[in-house]
């Protein structure tokens, strides 16, 4: 089996080019740094090597999660040298952001993750010499897994979640999945149907612990909160503002769709729209207006003064400012969830204290919106009419606003441990 997934993995070089072709008039990111996808890291990375950690963090919410576990690293150690790697443009700029400290001290480095081919991935494994190669999540890379054990390396994966849909597609081929899953020294699952798929696939129990998420290790500095009220304040402090953040295509129709309804009988009310990608910032925006709806974009504000009482929409096109907006909004909604694309992280608002509201699709993020509901932290909607409804009863009753936002901040405090853990993995590992 492995051999004609190497076949085909090197015959779809072509298509991979042309994928990143395609993206790059969206993004332009995905125009440059190509020798990266294909196991040549930068000078920079060459120089820096060997690495006693490389955390693959694929794009935008691994990241994030990645960051405090790397800064509590190298509280632990400050001498230890750790690579980042991401497999996104918006990944790759997250890291040089949270990092940038570190990245200056020359204490991270950060190039892309190279395409699973046997060739790349063997040249990248030796270039870098990482003594253990740290996964977030479940992304399984057979040539890269091969590659790290070739090479004498401890291969853990943390945070994982697989869920239905990703047990199914290495169920198919579960031989094939067992073997390469088995050359894994250790999983660290975020909830008991992870550790359930991994034992279906073959792995031992022995091998797998459950931690949790490390997404609920969400430190909110006072700072933020800060900046939150005076972003509040500029907005109106007499408005009511409603955040949709992490949209994605066909879900930023269905979301103005019921701004413009809730507007008719709240006329204040502010809609913070902020879309997953930034490759679809200007088509959001275009999107907006073509809809006859005043906006005003993040990133090309001039009056200090205050936001006009007039702007229907404030469109968060910069990176990294999300946890600022939510944590300035009354109530926020958390996109890829009205389209089957599995949701996206709804414990930032949680942990912000501002109830959540999520489509039906969050597949990848099973236990945690069950819990969220169960807690009285969130509200799942099966559609945009029901959108609506919930908007609607939370916008116009402030106390059960605020008491969804309680509930929220003490159900992320009672989950909080699974970085904890994930450390004394890596020590138990041989990461100090």
């Amino acid at each position: 089996m492995i051999w004609l997934y190497r076949v085909l993995l090197n015959l779809a070089i072509p298509f991979g080019l042309l994928g990143l072709f395609l993206r790059g008039f969206k993004n332009p990111d995905y125009w440059r740094r190509w020798s990266e996808r294909f196991g040549f890291p930068p000078r920079n990375v060459v120089d820096a090597g060997p690495f006693d950690l490389w955390i693959h963090a694929v794009s935008v919410g691994e990241a994030r999660a990645a960051t405090p576990l790397v800064l509590k690293v190298l509280e632990q150690n400050p001498h230890a040298k750790v690579l980042v790697t991401t497999t996104t443009p918006t990944g790759s700029a997250m890291v040089k952001m949270q990092l940038k400290d570190q990245v200056v001290k020359e204490q991270v480095s950060h190039c892309y993750f190279p395409y699973d081919l046997a060739w790349a991935m063997n040249r990248f494994v030796k270039t870098v010499s990482a003594k253990t190669v740290l996964v977030m999540e479940t992304e399984i890379w057979p040539n890269m897994i091969q590659a790290v054990k070739n090479q004498g390396g401890t291969l853990l994966y943390i945070n994982v979640r697989l869920s239905e849909r990703s047990y199914a597609k290495y169920a198919r081929v579960k031989k094939w999945a067992s073997a390469t899953l088995n050359l894994v020294d250790h999983f660290s699952v975020q909830g008991d149907q992870d550790r359930q798929h991994l034992i279906k696939l073959g792995v031992a129990p022995a091998r797998i612990s459950q931690t949790g998420s490390i997404k609920f290790d969400i430190e909110v500095a006072p700072s933020l909160l800060e900046s939150a009220e005076v972003v509040r304040r500029w907005f109106g402090p007499e408005r009511l503002i409603w955040i949709a953040g992490s949209t994605r295509e066909n879900e930023e129709s269905k979301v103005l769709a019921v701004y413009k309804q809730l507007k008719e009988s709240m006329p204040s009310l502010l809609l913070v729209l902020v879309p997953r990608h930034p490759e679809r910032f200007d088509s959001v925006a275009r999107q907006v207006q073509r809809l006859g709806l005043d906006c005003v974009r993040r990133s090309q504000q001039t009056d200090l003064a205050g936001l006009d009482f007039n702007t229907d929409v404030y469109l968060g096109d910069t990176m990294g400012e999300l946890s600022l907006l939510y944590a300035a909004a009354d109530v926020a909604f958390v996109g890829g969830s009205l389209e089957p694309l599995g949701g996206q992280n709804i414990l930032e608002p949680c942990a912000l204290g501002v109830p959540v509201v999520f489509g039906p699709h969050m597949f990848n993020f099973p236990d945690i919106s069950r819990w969220t509901i169960q807690e009285g932290a969130g509200v799942m909607v099966e559609n945009e009419a029901r959108l609506f409804q919930e908007l609607a009863d939370l916008l116009g009753n402030r106390s059960k606003r605020e008491k969804m936002g309680r509930n929220g901040l003490r159900f992320v405090h009672a989950h909080r441990g699974a970085l904890k853990a994930s450390l004394a993995l890596l020590k138990r590992w041989g990461v100090h």
